[in-house]
């Protein structure tokens, strides 16, 4: 198929081109390098990817483009460009949100109204359940999220079934828990505790230490959307999660045993916008998708942590 990435030189993305790759898949990759995190993390991540026959690159804004001529003849969309992070997206920021989560989501479907693409799949986020009251957390739970950000992806979701309800269009949303793994943004968890491991600085921790999340490795992220181009049914929404939940201590401790380095803790203020857990029920996903997470967190945790070495162990200004 001809696949269309969005956001592709992304955490997420970059995996998923690679996968599409592998299976045979024509790709193009559009990132426009939003400066919310380092070029070179970024250029780092395309680069196995640039030299393949069967990908194409482009730097381009999603917002900018004719993108009616961006789709002619693509089969399928993979939608992760995004701006991200829940701690950022207040105040001034939020403008950057409304542009890059909603109104490149919604320019993208009317394209894909007119284009008529086999499949859309929408990187959705576990930031739209905020403070639900239910654990775990199920696709038909209570949306009430906590943050601007979660906001702007529901708001990006319902779009989605909009065109799909109005349109038709054959659009799948997968709802993302805590994603991690080699090529994580450096603004997440994981990359910040494993970067100060490694330095010897204090690893800051906002909160007590006693919230949980259901991480979720980035291969098992990635093998769900490859499921969902086939088996996503068309106007759902599914949950991808790792299926348990972690308290933020208990990892901690983890990384002290997968480093054999000392974690130094440094406790602060928890932070607007962070939820107390997040627990995700999978049982739609594995139905439909055949989604099973597979990667234990110790063994994803390691291959991060080899990663951060790699990647900082002639150091670099983050």
């Amino acid at each position: 198929m001809r696949v269309l990435v969005t956001g592709a030189a992304g955490f997420i993305g970059s995996h998923l081109c690679r996968a599409l790759l592998e299976q045979g898949h024509e790709v193009t990759g559009l990132d426009s390098f939003t400066d919310f995190y380092p070029r070179w993390m970024k250029e780092a991540a395309l680069e196995p990817l640039v030299s393949r026959p069967r990908f194409v690159f482009r730097d381009a804004d999603l917002n900018l483009l004719d993108l009616e001529a961006l789709l002619e003849g693509v089969e399928a969309v993979f939608h992760l460009a995004a701006q991200a992070g829940v701690r950022q997206s207040w105040g001034r920021s939020f403008e950057t949100y409304i542009v890059n989560n909603i109104r490149n989501t919604q320019r993208l479907l009317e394209a894909a109204k007119s284009r008529r693409p086999a499949k859309l799949v929408y990187a959705s986020s576990s930031s739209v359940y905020g403070l639900t009251p239910d654990l775990p957390m199920r696709e038909a739970s209570p949306v009430v999220p906590l943050s601007p950000y979660g906001v702007t992806k529901l708001a990006a979701e319902q779009l989605c079934t909009l065109y799909h309800k109005n349109y038709g269009l054959p659009v799948v949303s997968l709802r993302f828990f805590t994603v991690y793994g080699p090529g994580q943004r450096p603004d997440m968890a994981f990359h910040r505790f494993l970067r100060s491991i490694l330095r010897g600085e204090e690893v800051v921790v906002f909160g007590d230490g006693r919230q949980t999340r259901d991480f979720t490795f980035v291969d098992d992220i990635t093998a769900a959307c490859l499921s969902a181009l086939v088996s996503g049914r068309d106007g759902e929404v599914y949950n991808v999660g790792g299926g348990h939940r972690e308290k933020l201590a208990d990892v901690l401790s983890l990384l002290e045993d997968i480093c054999r380095l000392p974690v130094r803790r440094r406790m602060e203020d928890k932070q607007k916008g962070d939820v107390p857990d997040t627990l995700a029920d999978i049982g739609k996903a594995g139905r439909d998708l055949g989604y099973a997470p597979r990667t234990p967190l110790r063994e994803g945790l390691a291959r991060e942590w080899d990663w951060i070495r790699n990647i900082y162990g002639k150091e670099r200004t983050p």
